[in-house]
């Protein structure tokens, strides 16, 4: 095990050497850094980090879709972090609970955008509350049937009162505890991404699904 531990890490090292050498060149636009997942292989990572389930029949609950913008009125650059509507980075270890992050942290910027606080909320409570909607906590889920929790449920607890344990658990959802509700969502064309950047740009911060199983993705570093 050490010996095929030690070779990933070594084939890992590799590609992000020969990867920043490129940078330098300027054929990279992006560099890699060896971090906590260069011992693992790609399948190793979506194994036990990638946890994303389709749901059979994507769900559609918006009143209505958001109004179109010419491209020109949309800024070519904008980062929501700087309006203090993104919170601390999280690790979600070996858990597949990337449904449930991706969910708060796009609720979280609405719950800044509509009250002015900025408040962690809680991934677990999703992770062991949100079965009956097809979601399988660890073992993945969607974002979308975590949103129509949050709706059917009346809300959702904060990271500080529901704190993530990284495993599944019994559901202790506290309503005198809720954090933030959500009330509907919109479920973006697939592949759209004219869609996305107008959603970004005039809504806020949006949650997707990607291919998060390539070194050049899981030992990115910055660019």
């Amino acid at each position: 095990e050490d010996f095929l531990r030690r070779l990933t890490w070594e084939k890992n090292l590799w590609l992000v050497t020969l990867h920043n050498l490129e940078h330098s060149l300027g054929l990279r636009s992006y560099t890699l850094a060896m971090n906590h997942l260069g011992d693992m292989t790609s399948e190793e990572v979506a194994a036990s980090l990638t946890g994303l389930q389709l749901p059979p029949r994507p769900r559609r609950n918006s009143a209505s879709q958001p109004r179109s913008r010419r491209a020109g009125d949309i800024p070519e650059a904008l980062d929501w972090r700087d309006k203090g509507c993104v919170t601390e980075v999280k690790n979600q270890g070996a858990c597949g609970a990337c449904w449930a992050f991706s969910a708060v942290g796009a609720l979280e910027a609405q719950v800044k955008l509509h009250t002015g606080s900025l408040v962690s909320l809680s991934a677990q409570n999703l992770v062991d509350c949100s079965g009956m909607y097809g979601n399988k906590g660890c073992a993945g889920g969607f974002m979308t049937e975590a949103f129509q929790y949050i709706i059917d449920n009346g809300g959702i607890e904060s990271e500080e009162s529901y704190p993530y344990t990284a495993q599944n658990g019994t559901c202790r959802y506290n309503a005198s505890a809720r954090a933030a509700s959500c009330s509907r969502f919109l479920v973006l064309p697939e592949g759209d991404e004219a869609a996305l950047r107008e959603a970004v740009a005039t809504v806020g911060p949006v949650a997707v699904a990607i291919d998060a199983t390539l070194p050049s993705f899981f030992l990115y570093r910055s660019g």
